[in-house]
C-alpha cells in the first residue's frame, strides 16, 4: 500500500474579471429565415428573457460572420456562423489554494477547498479546479513525449471539501473512466458484498448531520433522479422512486451529547450527483447547513416564492432566490480515497486532512497533543 502525501500547495489568485465567454452557432435549414432576436430568445431561453437578448444584441455583442449586428430583426440565413460574446464579469469570491495529496506521472490528487467549483458552470467559468490545474500545468517542465493535461476525473460540489482525483494521462483517464463506470453498474447489478471488495476504487466521506442516528450501520438504496427546478437547466436531483440506482453506506462515529447532530462516516458504492447530500437527507437526517436538500431528500423551498424573472446587468437572469446545488454551508468532506493505481495496479490509499468539526472528540485531542 502507497501513502501519498505531501505538503505543496498550488494555484494563483484570481483576476478581478474573467475572460469572458464565446458561444458559437451555426444557421441549420429550421433556422433559416428566422430573424436573429427570435433565434436566440427562443434557443437559449435559459440564459436570458427575450428583454435580455434585445440588449446583447445592441450591446454590440452578437456577430454573424464576422460582422457585428445590432439589428434584432435580421433574417438569418443556412450556413451563416453566429458568435454571442458574454462580456467579462467578477466571479463570486472563491478560494483558489489546492494542495496536492498525491502525484506521480499518471495522477495527482488535491484537496478541495469547500467554495471551489471544479468544473465551468453558471456563474463559475474561471474561478474551477480546472482553471487552476491548467495554469499549473502550464508552467511545468514535462516530458515531450506525452502532452501533460491533467483533469478532475469525478467531482465534488461546490460546497463539498478533500479528495478530489485528477488524470494526467490519456492511460489514467481511460482506467478512473472504467472504475467509476463498474462501482455504478455493480449497484445496478445488485452484486455480493464480495464482488464489492472487487472494486477497483472507494471513496470514504465525512459528514455531520441533523438530529441522532440510532442505529450504528445504515444502508441506503434510495434511487435518485431529476426533477424540474427554477435556476437548474437540466433539472435538480433528488429523492424519487423512478430515479436510477444509488447505495451508500452509513457508519456513525460519534452522537452529539445533546441530541442535535451526529457525526458519520459514508462509503458510496454509486457516484450520482449530490448522493451524500440526498441520501443522507431521504433517511430524515439531512446535512447540518445544507441550504438546499431536506427530510425526505427534496428540495428545501419547493413551492415557495416565485422565481426572480428579472435580468441582470449582462442581459441574463439574475441569480435564483430559491437555494440551488452550488449553495455552500453544510460540512461533508471527502476523507479517504483507495484506487488500483491505473499503470501499476498497486493499491495507493490517499488522505484528506479532516476540517476540525469533522473530527472525532479523540482524533481531536490526538491532533492537540
Amino acid at each position: 500500500m502507497l501513502l501519498g502525501r505531501s505538503f505543496q500547495v498550488i494555484g494563483i489568485p484570481w483576476p478581478d474579471l474573467n475572460d469572458g465567454l464565446f458561444y458559437n452557432d451555426v444557421v441549420k435549414p429550421p433556422d433559416s429565415g428566422k430573424s436573429l432576436i427570435h433565434f436566440y430568445s427562443c434557443k437559449y431561453k435559459s440564459s436570458a428573457p427575450l428583454e435580455g437578448w434585445l440588449q446583447r444584441i445592441k450591446n454590440e455583442q452578437i456577430t454573424i460572420d464576422g460582422e457585428v449586428i445590432t439589428d434584432p430583426e435580421t433574417i438569418l440565413r443556412i450556413g451563416s456562423e453566429l458568435v454571442y460574446r458574454r462580456l467579462p464579469w467578477k466571479e463570486p469570491d472563491t478560494p483558489f489554494s489546492l494542495e496536492i495529496l498525491y502525484e506521480d506521472d499518471e495522477m495527482i490528487a488535491l484537496n478541495k477547498p469547500s467554495g471551489l467549483q471544479v468544473l465551468p458552470g453558471g456563474v463559475f467559468q474561471q474561478r474551477t479546479v480546472l482553471t487552476q490545474l491548467q495554469w499549473w500545468s502550464s508552467d511545468q517542465s514535462f516530458s515531450i513525449s506525452e502532452e501533460l493535461h491533467p483533469v478532475p476525473v469525478h467531482r465534488l460540489g461546490r460546497g463539498t471539501s478533500g479528495i478530489l482525483l485528477c488524470a494526467k494521462t490519456k492511460l489514467a483517464r481511460t482506467q478512473f473512466a472504467a472504475y467509476f463506470a463498474d462501482g455504478t453498474s455493480s449497484v445496478i447489478r445488485n452484486s455480493t458484498s464480495e464482488e464489492g471488495t472487487k472494486r477497483k476504487i472507494s471513496k470514504i466521506y465525512r459528514a455531520l448531520v441533523t438530529g441522532i442516528i440510532h442505529d450504528d450501520e445504515v444502508s441506503v438504496d434510495q434511487p435518485i433522479g431529476r426533477m424540474q427546478y427554477p435556476g437548474v437547466a437540466q433539472g435538480l436531483y433528488v429523492a424519487t422512486p423512478s430515479g436510477k440506482p444509488a447505495c451508500s453506506k452509513v457508519n456513525v462515529l460519534e452522537r452529539d451529547e445533546q441530541g442535535e447532530h451526529t457525526l458519520v462516516q459514508v462509503e458510496i458504492q454509486s457516484g450520482r450527483p449530490h448522493q451524500i447530500r440526498i441520501h443522507l437527507s431521504s433517511i430524515g437526517h439531512p446535512l447540518l447547513g445544507d441550504p438546499l436538500y431536506v427530510a425526505g431528500g427534496q428540495p428545501n423551498c419547493l413551492h415557495s416564492e416565485v422565481v426572480n424573472q428579472s435580468f441582470a446587468e449582462d442581459g441574463g437572469y439574475e441569480r435564483p432566490m430559491k437555494p440551488v446545488p452550488g449553495d455552500c454551508g453544510y460540512y461533508l468532506h471527502a476523507h479517504q480515497l483507495i484506487l488500483y493505481h491505473p499503470k501499476t495496479n498497486e493499491v495507493v490509499k490517499i488522505v484528506a486532512p479532516l476540517p476540525p468539526i469533522l473530527r472525532t472528540r479523540s482524533e481531536a485531542e490526538d491532533f492537540h497533543n
